[in-house]
């Protein structure tokens, strides 16, 4: 089943309550959301994109994501969210590496997209996009459950990112367990999208379309906390997802502003470690208005989730013990802790995180290597460690890859690294993650001067504006004589973080 299809019956039965909002502004109700979005499928259509092909979006959060979104779906295409945050070569890369015949754009991503592809971009601000979604439409294309719908690419440690292939049936399933293990969905709320639209924000738009509710963007485009509470206190009950450090500045600026959340129904935080002195508080502040979700790209959003009711208990003999954990599985995955072998341990054991279910994705697009690394006999080996107590609570113990979580968002050290070593001062670099109370972790870059060649963190900096997202650069550079490394040249990143530790 097409799950453009939930559009179509909310516009059928709920045509004229509002849809989509930009800041305090309805500019769409549900019959016109449909209308647009399967007009813009119609066009696309015409445009020789068919079935299965895929169409990418570089676009910050805004209405039309959403209209640009189901248009894809109802077309029978694959939709391709890229990250707005990423530099323009690396979209260009991604979009190449679906072979997306166009790809939608605001118009501050536009331009420099246009010099990194020669793939049809198509601002979505423009008299061709309005033409696009005015207009006669189509029904949605027929699609099973396993026909891919989204490709969501989530960096590896090869520098590369790969694309993790979400079909209908992986949505359908995410978004029915959330009214199930998340937080009920009534046709009065609202979702705020604060957190990127590409990413998890984005993952739980079905489930509020299937329910009827409303859909708001902010004005500014992005996460801004007196913003959050204005809007909340003026069209809740609003639920949104948040990364830790979201959480954090939401808690600070309520704090010294002196507002409690008005309107704020469910905040809902993961992607990175939360901090339990962070979560007391804002439990504390707010209320019990938190519920905390651990998932991958490779099962969106939906391997556990921990209830409004574990974050928000004190009373519990272990509640401290269940606040620090990610809970328990949710209701369409199975989870167990494996060892090196895959073979199943028990409560209380550390060991490999393994998750298999509906949600689970059938492999990576076109890297057949990657797809048998990760799954095996049906099982996610999701590369993170952790336990399992005797009543199912999942705790994280490590992140493996070496991955660093800042702001929510996963940067992967081998990316940065390949940037910096190719400019002609760096022999040899290494990044690590350093503790931030603000951004969880930073950045930090621990470079061997080429022979002959000066150590320069500002040209650094700058050579790593114009090769990545700026949001991956390093926050501090270190000169090193030399890498620590153990015998067989592997370097021992452990010791560069003790090292951090030592001059903190």
């Amino acid at each position: 089943m097409n799950l453009a299809l939930w559009l179509e019956r909310t516009a059928a039965v709920s045509g004229d309550r509002p849809a989509l909002m930009h800041g305090e502004t309805v500019v769409a109700d549900y019959s016109t959301f449909h209308a647009r979005a399967a007009a813009l499928a119609k066009a696309l259509g015409a445009r020789d994109i068919a079935s299965g092909d895929r169409v990418a979006l570089f676009m910050k959060n805004c209405p039309d994501y959403l209209v640009v979104l189901y248009g894809i779906w109802i077309a029978g295409a694959v939709a391709v969210p890229i990250n707005a945050k990423l530099h323009a070569k690396e979209a260009a890369f991604i979009i190449g590496n679906a072979g997306a015949a166009v790809a939608f754009v605001t118009p501050d991503l536009g331009p420099a997209l246009a010099e990194a592809t020669d793939v049809l971009l198509i601002d979505v601000t423009s008299d061709r996009f309005a033409g696009m979604t005015s207009g006669e439409g189509r029904a949605a294309a027929p699609k099973d459950k396993d026909d891919l719908a989204w490709l969501f690419y989530t960096s590896g440690t090869t520098g590369r990112p790969k694309g993790v292939r979400i079909t209908h049936g992986m949505l359908m399933a995410t978004s029915l367990a959330y009214p199930v293990d998340v937080d009920a969905v009534s046709r009065e709320d609202a979702a705020l999208y604060a957190a990127p639209m590409s990413h998890g924000a984005g993952i739980y738009a079905p489930i509020h379309v299937l329910k009827g509710a409303r859909h708001i963007c902010p004005a500014s485009g992005g996460f801004d906390a007196d913003e959050v509470l204005d809007l909340s206190q003026q069209y809740g009950p609003i639920s949104m997802f948040m990364a830790p450090t979201m959480v954090r500045r939401l808690t600070d600026r309520a704090k010294a502003a002196g507002r409690h959340g008005d309107g704020i129904k469910t905040i809902v935080y993961g992607g990175g470690p939360m901090y339990r002195a962070d979560i007391e508080e804002a439990v504390d502040w707010f209320g019990p208005k938190f519920v905390q979700i651990y998932g991958q790209g490779e099962c969106p959003m939906a391997i556990s989730a921990l209830s409004r009711d574990d974050v928000a208990d004190r009373t519990h003999p272990r509640w401290r013990e269940r606040l620090v954990s990610v809970g328990r599985a949710q209701s369409v995955v199975e989870v167990r802790i494996g060892d090196a072998d895959g073979q199943p341990l028990g409560p209380g054991e550390i060991g490999e995180i393994m998750v298999r279910g509906l949600p689970v994705m059938p492999g990576y697009w076109e890297n057949p290597e990657a797809s048998a690394k990760a799954l095996r006999d049906g099982w996610l080996m999701t590369g993170d460690v952790g336990v399992l107590d005797d009543d199912g609570y999942l705790t994280l113990q490590d992140r493996s890859k070496d991955v660093i979580i800042s702001g929510g968002t996963n940067i992967y050290p081998r990316e940065v690294e390949e940037a910096l070593l190719t400019h002609a001062s760096v022999h040899e670099v290494s990044v690590v993650g350093r503790p931030s109370a603000e951004w969880g972790e930073d950045v930090v870059a621990f470079v061997v001067a080429a022979p002959g060649k000066s150590f320069d963190p500002v040209a650094l900096d700058a050579h790593c504006l114009s090769e990545i997202a700026r949001f991956k650069r390093p926050k501090a550079y270190f000169e090193i004589a030399e890498l620590p490394k153990n015998n067989y040249g592997k370097v021992l990143k452990t010791e560069l973080r003790k090292r951090l530790e030592e001059t903190t």
